[in-house]
């Protein structure tokens, strides 16, 4: 577990630890190795980390790293005729596992998908024990669109939506914002910023003011 002369990321062993996010490489990689149990999840998520490949496990702090302040969400004019429409049945945690095989599944521009089944599995875990939750849009009895992340403390980490009808996944991220505002949560990391969350409000920090918004939220006590 000791990082290389040739400065290649440390490789993790049964232990759960992991080396300091500032370590990280370029790309923001930090380690690879270990394993997706709920106590190396959590500790991950803990220290600022995320993985992001299962075969090798990978686990990465970008700098910038990317977060959507709850008070400055972005509800485009088309988005808000949506939400008045209400054309959706919103729930949460009601088909966690489901939401993840729709972030998972093909879509257009998208043949493959980093969400394997091992993470399904993994993120599965984690939402039986109250630290993984997802919110879903359904229409006539189908499920059409949702979001799902992890939380801790005051943190959510946003990790992946979907959507197979108009709008369905922003109108998912909307609810999942009120949501994280009446709960009173301080800090909703996107990881890394992408043109349609860019649209709807996200922005990017420095990781180490990252990692100091981190500890803090850790530190409340919210619950989904």
């Amino acid at each position: 577990m000791i990082e290389s002369s040739t400065g290649r990321p440390i490789r993790l062993g049964q232990a759960i630890w992991f080396p300091h996010p500032e370590s990280a490489d370029a790309r923001g990689l930090v380690a690879v190795g270990g394993d997706l149990t709920v106590e190396r999840l959590l500790a991950a998520y803990r220290q600022g980390l995320f993985p992001w490949t299962t075969n090798p496990i990978t686990w990465w702090s970008p700098d910038p790293r990317g977060i959507l302040e709850l008070d400055q969400f972005h509800v485009s004019a088309s988005l808000a005729r949506t939400i008045r429409q209400a054309p959706y049945e919103i729930t949460f945690d009601r088909a966690f596992r489901e939401v993840m095989q729709g972030c998972a599944a093909p879509a257009p521009g998208r043949e493959s998908s980093w969400i394997t089944e091992d993470f399904i599995t993994a993120y599965t875990r984690l939402q039986r024990q109250d630290h993984a939750h997802s919110v879903e849009c359904w229409r006539t009895g189908q499920l059409v669109g949702g979001i799902y992340g992890v939380s801790i403390g005051g943190l959510f980490a946003g990790e992946s939506m979907f959507h197979r009808a108009d709008n369905a996944s922003k109108v998912a991220l909307y609810h999942l914002v009120q949501r994280l505002r009446e709960k009173r949560f301080c800090l909703f990391d996107v990881q890394m910023v992408t043109p349609v969350t860019r649209t709807l409000g996200a922005t990017e920090m420095p990781r180490r003011d990252y990692l100091t918004r981190l500890e803090i939220a850790q530190a409340k006590k919210c619950e989904f």
